[in-house]
């Protein structure tokens, strides 16, 4: 049995519909599967809906390279606002990164973040808001949110498409998923 499952849960945002599929997440059971790489309409939905949620005062946004690097790229574009990327990887490139370990994730894999130097020294004395696709358990989130206090910045909020879980963190976000189907 494949773990993409036929069985979809239907989303609109603005005036986009897509049945997500699910798949079988460890001991979770069957989430629903958010992508916005290579779906440019959803993406874009996503972030003319979300572009008045962004928290007043926030100077630059912080994502992760995955699936909220598209949707963080039409964020800054609408917005005029700046955005970094952590990396899950080390690339040969980086300059004094930040590295910043993610204590658990949902999909049950340990990660580690990087930051390249450069891109940390801009988030410095700046008000960040951290942008993602979705926020389960939060501990991307706050990986990120040590990544901005470890550069000299201040997280403005958390934001994201779509909640899927019982995170504790004051997140800002379109739409509840459910935890598992």
């Amino acid at each position: 049995m494949s773990q993409l499952d036929k069985t979809a849960l239907s989303v609109t945002v603005g005036d986009v519909t897509r049945e997500l599929p699910t798949v079988r997440v460890g001991s979770v059971g069957r989430v629903p599967l958010v992508e916005f790489i290579g779906d440019s309409a959803f993406t874009n939905a996503a972030a003319e809906a979300m572009l008045p949620l962004i928290p007043e005062g926030t100077e630059v946004l912080l994502t992760v390279v995955t699936n909220a690097l598209p949707l963080a790229h039409e964020l800054s574009d609408r917005s005029g606002l700046p955005y970094e990327v952590a990396r899950k990887k080390r690339r040969t490139y980086m300059q004094a990164p930040l590295i910043q370990e993610v204590p658990s994730m949902t999909l049950g894999v340990s990660e580690t973040l990087w930051l390249d130097g450069p891109h940390a020294a801009r988030l410095k004395d700046k008000r960040v808001t951290i942008v993602q696709d979705v926020v389960a358990s939060g501990g991307t989130a706050q990986a990120l949110a040590r990544l901005v206090e470890r550069a000299g910045g201040t997280v403005a909020g958390y934001l994201a498409a779509f909640k899927q879980g019982n995170s504790q963190l004051p997140l800002i976000y379109l739409q509840e998923l459910p935890q598992s189907i």
